[in-house]
């Protein structure tokens, strides 16, 4: 799959799902775990289904 979430982008669903997970932590409500998940992955495989389907494309580096 070609990446096409920037290394900004990354940092930003990283923080994200931290908050997410202190949130969930808080509020005892395990439900804000499963976004904060999909966060975390989107952020660290760089690839979102989103961004695929808008065409949006924030990475700077072509892959093949």
């Amino acid at each position: 799959m070609e990446k096409n979430v920037g290394k900004n982008d990354s940092y930003l669903r990283y923080s994200i799902g931290i908050v997410l997970l202190v949130v969930a932590y808080i509020l005892s409500s395990w439900w804000l775990v499963i976004p904060a998940v999909i966060a975390f992955a989107t952020g660290f495989f760089g690839v979102c289904g989103l961004y695929k389907i808008f065409g949006i494309n924030t990475c700077k580096i072509k892959t093949k």
